[in-house]
């Protein structure tokens, strides 16, 4: 098999592998910690869970990485960005510990948040680092292939992570805290896994790194102008274009993703058990998707471009998410979660090759760091419109409608972009 032969390729790569493993493992944390707390949040009996409390816990844990995320872009081209996997798991273990502490302690609800909170804002800087540091690790030749193969292993690592944490939360311990725990052991380990590069190894080079972090902070609003420009310049609109597309396909994951949500806590079934685990099965069959696109997008793109490729992949899901989501039975969400996790990926690839390829290394924490903010924008924005449209249950035509709608714009505009 061609990505098998792709993988053993790059594997021998001694960088590549071990920011792999760093990759790995932090994501597979995430994964873990994220299942943790839509547990809690949305699967305890004793809550109510709405769109609108879905859409409320969203906003708080994300929205505010919109002035994180521009600092972080500006310090990963300061910093040293293996210190930043060092430093950055080791502070999201302990912070991952005192969650796991406020959910068996008595204590309101805006303290659970905020301690997410931290974990998460720690977050943007380990993922955009991730990015960031690939071009360190992998020639220009073989950049496509990473792309493919590396995001997509971590987006696995993530799922499989969540798999895990529906394991021991309805098999082992019948506790959301004993899972975050398991969160707090993996970024250990993922802290662990960074020792084994140099520190210089990852970059930025020498001459950009800045130890002074009061005089880089006080020049983000200049540094980020500079990026945006570099983003804007003529030979970087294919690296725009991609974000903005990826950004609209995001959008339509998360309304999706609480649509879900909520169809698996009160429509598919009565009991919460059964539907948690009907939730982990969607998103490990949506997993199983994320490998169809690692194992198709380096053929694809070759042959279509990968601007032509996110045309094909956005086109796929105009045509089927409405075809499959509109009964709202068990088997065609099931088949929609994989299409929808092959569409995404497919385009994620291909959006990270196009930025990665066109935007120079000095710029490429920076934009990384907005592509990531970007993400967040849209994700919340997506869970408050779910929250409008959505009935008590989760079934709601309208909301299928527009997202298909959008997919189709999607497809239509990346077309005619690639034509030019």
């Amino acid at each position: 098999m061609a990505v098998v032969r792709d993988l053993r390729v790059l594997l021998r790569l001694k960088g590549f592998r071990r920011l792999l493993a760093v990759r790995l493992l932090s994501q597979g944390a995430d994964g873990v910690y994220q299942v943790a707390l839509a547990t809690y949040v949305v699967f305890s009996p004793e809550k109510q869970t709405s769109p609108a409390a879905i859409a409320s816990a969203m906003a708080v844990l994300l929205l505010p990485y919109s002035l994180v995320g521009p600092f972080a872009g500006v310090l990963l081209d300061r910093w040293r960005r293996r210190q930043v996997f060092l430093y950055g798991n080791l502070l999201r273990a302990l912070l991952a510990s005192v969650t796991a502490v406020l959910m068996v302690a008595a204590v309101p609800d805006w303290l659970f948040y905020v301690s997410a909170l931290c974990v998460t804002a720690v977050n943007r800087f380990v993922l955009a680092g991730l990015s960031a540091a690939l071009p360190r690790v992998v020639d220009a030749e073989r950049l496509v292939i990473a792309n493919s193969l590396s995001p997509t292993a971590g987006t696995l690592a993530a799922t499989a992570g969540g798999g895990l944490a529906f394991v021991v939360r309805l098999v082992i311990a019948d506790s959301d805290a004993a899972v975050v725990l398991l969160g707090a052991l993996l970024y250990l380990c993922g802290a662990l896994a960074s020792l084994r590069m140099a520190v210089g190894l990852l970059g930025p080079d020498q001459a950009l790194v800045r130890p002074k972090v009061a005089v880089a902070l006080a020049g983000t609003a200049r540094d980020l102008v500079a990026g945006v420009r570099h983003l804007t310049a003529p030979a970087r609109r294919g690296a725009a274009w991609a974000l903005a597309a990826m950004t609209l396909m995001r959008f339509c994951y998360g309304a999706l993703l609480v649509m879900l949500l909520m169809l698996c806590r009160y429509a598919l079934t009565s009991d919460t058990d059964e539907g948690l685990a009907l939730l982990g099965l969607a998103l490990g069959i949506s997993g199983a998707g994320f490998f169809a696109a690692a194992v198709i997008t380096p053929w694809a793109a070759g042959r279509l471009g990968p601007g032509r490729w996110m045309a094909v992949c956005a086109g796929i899901a105009a045509v089927l998410e409405p075809a499959l989501g509109l009964p709202f039975a068990t088997a065609p969400l099931l088949a929609a979660a994989f299409i929808l996790g092959l569409a995404t990926q497919g385009s994620k690839i291909a959006t990270d090759t196009i930025v990665q390829s066109s935007v120079d290394d000095a710029f490429r924490g920076r934009i990384f760091s907005v592509y990531d903010v970007l993400f967040n924008v849209a994700f919340v924005g997506a869970a408050g419109v779910a929250a409008l449209m959505l009935p008590p249950d989760g079934r709601s035509v309208a909301l299928v409608v527009a997202v298909a709608l959008i997919y189709g714009a999607i497809a239509v505009a990346m077309t005619r972009f690639a034509r030019q």
